[in-house]
């Protein structure tokens, strides 16, 4: 949500799209897609790839933090800043605890969550709060070095080498912080020659862009394989 790389092809929870269902969790309409075989849940932003990772043998659940109203850059009377004002991460982060109440309610003891551009604020604040037990955040936006001071589960960080939003420096400055507070609980991965929301706005038709993709999805699910138990 960040800028023209984050506003195509935007989410929207549509019932009749996808392989799982929408229903009410925690006040919030959201995408729940039931794996055949239940295993561990984790909240997720991109509906796109919540079916890949349900597939994978996880209960994915999407809450539409957003109401209903993506960005949209062809409104030129609702630019980015007036959006965001009606969007903060932080109310998002609060309309996530009684999501996460929901799964506990339904027997989940062990959530992770992956946020992706201006979600990754919510899955810090979650991360600090300890409400999860593990976080990937996807080219980030809207993050300071102080905003992940505090962060003390195992997090996963995967930046983009043409990213204004994260730059390379700042992730390194993200890794060096995180590295001397979690030791290998934390990964931090810089992706050469792609750009900020490589990992949900790509063309499939560039091989090059799906491999970065697909990689990124690769780490994410091994990612939680290895902490969401």
């Amino acid at each position: 949500m960040s800028g023209p790389e984050c506003c195509s092809n935007a989410p929207i929870l549509n019932p009749n799209s996808g392989v799982g269902h929408v229903e009410k969790l925690g006040g919030l309409d959201t995408y729940v897609m039931v794996p055949l075989t239940l295993t561990l849940p984790f909240l997720w932003f991109p509906k796109k790839l919540a079916d890949k990772v349900a597939a994978a043998g996880y209960y994915v659940v999407v809450p539409d933090f957003l109401y209903g109203d993506p960005f949209t850059s062809e409104n030129a009377n609702r630019p980015l800043p007036i959006w965001l004002k009606d969007h903060q991460p932080n109310e998002a982060f609060e309309d996530a605890k009684p999501v996460i109440e929901a799964l506990k309610h339904k027997g989940v003891l062990s959530i992770g969550a992956a946020s992706f551009c201006w979600g990754a604020k919510v899955v810090v604040e979650l991360a600090k709060s300890r409400l999860i037990q593990a976080a990937v955040l996807l080219h980030p936006s809207f993050i300071t070095l102080d905003d992940i001071k505090g962060v003390s589960i195992p997090i996963a960080v995967l930046g983009a080498e043409i990213d204004k939003y994260c730059p390379p420096e700042l992730l390194k400055q993200f890794e060096q912080l995180l590295t001397t507070e979690l030791g290998d609980d934390c990964y931090v991965k810089l992706f050469p020659e792609v750009s900020h929301g490589w990992t949900i706005r790509y063309k499939i038709e560039d091989a090059m862009a799906v491999k970065a993709a697909d990689e990124s999805h690769q780490i994410l699910l091994e990612w939680f394989a290895k902490h969401v138990k």
